[in-house]
């Protein structure tokens, strides 16, 4: 028998006023599970994240935690009792409170008991690295040091759901890297179920073991962030998630296709007709450098990356394609090239 869903949420449609956001929004995640909300700006993920918190009410659909209704058309479960922790993109710390003052805030369940309030706090501060700052002020502190402690502050209450509202915006690159892949190690050690809203492709792939592309209040795909890449599910998905470009070509065989770059093969077939128009979609991973082909294109662009470097080349037709290729393969800008494709996954559009 398979592990009940820890959370559920069904055909949720939600927004602001008159204004519907999101439209028959579902999926489901299992305990100790990881997901992000991902896509452009107005897209619905912030909203979604309201809603799950109890911000704002559905317009239709329900959302269930741990088999209890949070959320339909007849109810609305207050924040407070949702089990549900937030951190928010702002940190929203007590800048008058120290650390473990600020930690303690959410364990108002544990008043009048101290000794276990003050082993939830150790807990806290050993699990998030924060054991020497209990009586730092948030102003002494970092960037990164202050996200550790809104996320302590969080998890202190051992809420069954942690919701993340772009919660490393105001970090710098690296950083962001760093504590992301520090935090899914923090919520895989405490089998805290978890979602997180976020613009940032790297950081969601990093941390999540689902993603959900939302466009234009829709869910796209919910899917691993490898099916995300390999598997898209529509042009959009394709378009929006990594690189890549699509080309025009022509149905040679229900796995074969024929294409300027030559005939694309690969692991998947087609249910159309020979000779139908479709586009393939050609990741910066799917060609490679290869002096013996006999595929000539120009470069027009590189971008180094220390051990790889981007390099965007003009096929004969003007259409542009990418290559990520290792850095030691330096080509001039402006130079000719020979390429290949090494693709053996061909995912392809009807047009």
């Amino acid at each position: 028998m398979s592990e009940p869903f820890l959370l559920k949420a069904s055909n949720i449609s939600c927004g602001y006023g008159e204004k519907r956001v999101a439209e028959d929004i579902s999926f489901h995640l299992h305990q100790g599970e990881i997901a992000s909300l991902l896509g452009p700006s107005g897209c619905g993920k912030t909203t979604l994240l309201r809603v799950l918190a109890g911000f704002q009410p559905v317009f239709g659909g329900s959302i269930e935690l741990n088999g209890k209704v949070l959320s339909s058309e007849m109810i609305t479960l207050p924040p407070e009792k949702r089990q549900v922790g937030m951190v928010f993109q702002d940190y929203a710390l007590f800048p008058h409170m120290t650390v473990g003052q600020n930690i303690r805030f959410g364990l108002t369940k544990h008043n009048g008991k101290l000794a276990q309030a003050d082993r939830i706090l150790s807990e806290m501060l050993e699990l998030t690295g924060l054991s020497s700052y209990t009586d730092a002020y948030p102003h002494e502190l970092s960037g990164g040091q202050q996200q550790r402690v809104a996320l302590a502050r969080a998890l202190a209450p051992d809420p069954l759901l942690l919701l993340m509202d772009e919660p490393f915006s105001n970090l710098d690159a690296e950083l962001r890297s760093r504590l992301s892949l520090d935090i899914r190690d923090i919520l895989k050690k405490r089998g805290t179920t978890a979602i997180l809203v976020t613009h940032d492709q790297n950081e969601a792939f990093a941390m999540a073991d689902h993603v959900g592309i939302l466009h234009n209040g829709t869910l796209q795909q919910w899917d691993t962030p490898y099916n995300l890449y390999h598997e898209p599910s529509n042009r959009f998905v394709a378009n929006f998630v990594g690189r890549g470009v699509l080309i025009p070509g022509t149905m040679i065989e229900p796995d074969k296709i024929k294409t300027e770059l030559g005939e694309i093969g690969g692991d998947r077939a087609y249910p159309w007709d020979q000779g139908e128009l479709v586009e393939v979609l050609i990741r910066p991973d799917d060609v490679v450098f290869d002096e013996r082909s006999g595929l000539k294109v120009k470069v027009i662009d590189k971008v180094f990356a220390g051990s790889s470097t981007l390099y965007r080349l003009q096929l004969p037709s003007s259409r542009k394609l990418e290559i990520l290729a290792p850095s030691h393969q330096d080509y001039p800008v402006a130079g000719e090239v020979a390429i290949r494709l090494a693709a053996d996954h061909l995912i392809a559009f009807r047009i």
